[in-house]
């Protein structure tokens, strides 16, 4: 298992256009892979990052837009983006304060490793997961119990 040295926080980042930033000001809860159809349109890739947090730990600044959608775990979904330029930024379930900062928008990205991959029965094929990976085939039922482990591990 990889150990994975965070940043100092805040953790900044934001949209391709630079009008929507974020500050993540505590230590995220997680960061996984999601393979998911869902994650695979949005992204316009292979993959979703997500890094976990708190909504309340994550301070916007600029205009931010909204979208709904239904994921394939069949819960109900908020994505924030830019309006400007589209980046989606932060996604999470309806009712929720834990969600995801779209991994991608960090400014540096290059500390993260993740602590799982899910929903891999709708990864590309020419993806390798490393043989060691915590992986999913759908959504984990442990409510992330496992995932949450792992990244406290990984980050001690």
């Amino acid at each position: 298992m990889t150990k994975v040295t965070l940043p100092p926080l805040p953790i900044k980042g934001g949209c391709q256009c630079g009008q929507l930033r974020y500050a993540l000001k505590a230590k995220p809860v997680a960061f996984l892979v999601c393979h998911c159809t869902n994650c695979q349109r949005h992204t316009s890739s292979a993959f979703g990052e997500s890094l976990f947090a708190d909504r309340g730990d994550v301070e916007f600044s600029g205009r931010l837009a909204s979208h709904e959608w239904t994921a394939d775990s069949g819960n109900r979904r908020e994505g924030l983006f830019c309006p400007d330029c589209g980046t989606r930024l932060w996604h999470g379930s309806a009712g929720r304060t834990l969600g995801n900062i779209k991994a991608g928008t960090l400014d540096d990205p290059s500390w993260l490793v993740p602590a799982a991959h899910i929903w891999t029965r709708s990864k590309q094929p020419f993806l390798a997961i490393p043989a060691d990976a915590l992986t999913y085939e759908t959504q984990p039922t442990d409510g992330n119990a496992a995932i949450l482990a792992r990244w406290a591990e990984m980050t001690s």
